[in-house]
């Protein structure tokens, strides 16, 4: 699909879902600028250290859902690397900005060829928002969790 199609199919959109998907662009470009921080300046962003949120939902649910189909989305079109990391920490601000808890999980593992592989997730109550296709496969290392003071 060539550039022009897809800024038509963008520019007719609904407002709503066009800016969440602007928010997401926002917070994936954010996050990318964050990892190339020192971790040890990123990681009180992240949240309280080694603490999980509570695994029931203290939101709603059908805000979850369009969170993380905007991050799902804007990860594949943006023009830096948008891995599982970048994705979860863009989720996590933006599920913040919503007054909704969670909790980002970083994991090592071992790849199909055997090598060492990080990889981090974000969950919110009971629901996985990003990285649940391959945690798994990863031992937690660190957790973060956001918590929101109301």
């Amino acid at each position: 699909m060539n550039r022009v199609r897809r800024m038509y199919r963008f520019f007719h959109l609904d407002r709503r879902t066009m800016l969440r998907l602007m928010e997401a662009c926002f917070y994936l470009a954010l996050a990318r600028i964050l990892i190339l921080l020192p971790f040890s300046r990123v990681a009180p962003i992240l949240g309280v250290i080694q603490e999980e949120t509570s695994r029931e939902l203290t939101g709603e649910k059908k805000v979850l859902s369009p969170v993380h189909d905007a991050i799902l989305l804007m990860s594949r079109h943006t023009f830096w690397d948008s891995r599982c990391l970048v994705k979860a920490i863009a989720a996590l601000k933006m599920l913040e900005r919503r007054g909704l808890e969670s909790t980002l999980y970083l994991g090592v593992g071992r790849d199909d060829q055997g090598k060492m592989a990080a990889h981090a997730w974000l969950r919110c109550g009971p629901y996985y928002i990003t990285g649940y296709e391959s945690m798994d496969n990863y031992v937690v290392v660190g957790k973060f969790a956001k918590v929101i003071d109301k």
